[in-house]
């Protein structure tokens, strides 16, 4: 199972403005492919019976729910707490909630970690030190797994950082719980996510000169997205330009030859 990226919902019903799974569905429709449920407080068959619900929502638009805890609630996708279990359960999917390095380095089998608070929190006020994009990208650099960034991220404008930073996504909470309007909030917010992967082009004297994100492979095989420098690219009459990117090591752009 592929990872989270791009946006990710993390619910909380007690701070959604309506339903939650109004408020999912609405978050959805603006396109969120990933939801994180939360709500530990319930009993586990009310709890089984939302995950029902929203994976339904989800499964409209091939998304994924994942559910915080061991307990899959009888899907194969889990987010849990830094504090355990150790060694992870095997599910298809498995995160982990981090703060700092240290719990970074304890990560063995999971697929992706989430890594908070990046800028201060209304959801845990006083929880940090924020680390802020250099901080997170310090982190992202050291880790061999995708990292969403996680904590105080409200505008499209933080989306960006995070993405130059190298975080596959932005997990969002009271953002999205709290919109009056969820659709809007999370097609603003996807959509500074999937600009902030777009490849600028800038004119040159000669042609072209393309700057895009690119892909690394690490350690695991995973894919993880980094910024790029300049790399020229020359067009050719009658295509149009695309960033050329293979899995897990950009491809060569294709020689062509320059007219005198």
């Amino acid at each position: 199972m592929t990872p989270p990226s791009g946006v990710v919902v993390l619910t909380d019903r007690l701070v959604a403005r309506s339903g939650l799974d109004r408020v999912v569905a609405g978050a959805v429709a603006g396109g969120a492919r990933w939801v994180v449920l939360r709500e530990k407080d319930l009993p586990r068959a009310e709890r089984a019976a939302l995950a029902a619900d929203l994976r339904a929502i989800l499964a409209d638009v091939g998304g994924t729910l994942i559910v915080a805890g061991p307990d899959p609630l009888g899907g194969d996708a889990v987010h849990l707490p830094a504090a355990g279990p150790y060694p992870p359960p095997a599910h298809d999917l498995v995160g982990r909630s981090c703060h700092h390095q240290p719990e970074l380095d304890r990560l063995t089998t999971e697929h992706y970690a989430t890594i908070s608070p990046v800028w201060p929190t209304k959801t845990k006020p006083g929880y940090g030190p924020p680390l802020g994009p250099d901080g997170l990208r310090k982190l992202v650099e050291a880790t061999p797994v995708p990292l969403l960034a996680l904590g105080g991220v409200e505008t499209p404008e933080q989306v960006t950082a995070c993405v130059k930073a190298g975080a596959v996504g932005v997990a969002v909470l009271g953002a999205l719980m709290r919109a009056e309007d969820p659709t809007e909030a999370a097609a603003t917010l996807t959509s500074a996510f999937h600009e902030a992967l777009t490849p600028v082009l800038t004119q040159t004297r000669r042609g072209v000169t393309q700057v895009s994100p690119v892909l690394t492979q690490t350690r695991r095989g995973v894919i993880q997205v980094s910024t790029s420098g300049l790399r020229p690219t020359v067009p050719t009459q009658g295509s149009s330009l695309t960033a050329r990117s293979g899995h897990g090591r950009p491809q060569p752009p294709t020689a062509t030859r320059e007219e005198p």
